[in-house]
């Protein structure tokens, strides 16, 4: 991630029901960008939760750029699209976020779902889906330029 500034702060990681990490957060202030790293199998509840511990943060940091990467993820996660779309996105816009970059998980599943997440988004939120964390920090880093 070179792209990004050697100046971060880890925030928060949240964990499955057996302490398992399956996200962590990490903000770039000279970005003004937060990084979600996703890790091991997630479901719709866990997708919900860790979207929740996002609010706070999101209010806190008022960051308008979001990278999501699932690099290191799989699971499905379909259940929690509606919550997403209508409970979510209407916090994380009010509470300043602007360009939404997605890094697939390797696991197809996942991918399927990840689409149709970025379609249901997209009416209100650029994002952009990618393979690899450089070029969605790349288009990030556009976005902001432009904003």
């Amino acid at each position: 991630m070179a792209l990004l500034s050697t100046q971060y702060t880890d925030l928060e990681t949240v964990t499955d029901a057996y302490g398992q990490p399956i996200a962590t957060f990490r903000l770039y202030p000279e970005q003004q960008l937060l990084y979600v790293r996703w890790t091991g199998n997630v479901t719709g509840p866990e997708v919900i939760k860790v979207a929740m511990a996002a609010g706070p943060i999101q209010a806190q940091y008022r960051c308008p750029l979001l990278l999501n990467d699932k690099t290191d993820s799989t699971g499905e996660w379909s259940e929690a699209l509606p919550w997403l779309e209508y409970e979510w996105l209407p916090a994380a816009l009010q509470g300043g976020l602007r360009a939404f970059a997605y890094v697939f998980s390797p696991d197809m599943q996942n991918q399927i779902i990840s689409l149709e997440f970025a379609e249901r988004i997209a009416k209100q939120l650029p994002i952009q889906l990618f393979y690899d964390v450089e070029t969605a920090l790349e288009w990030l880093r556009r976005q902001y330029v432009a904003a």
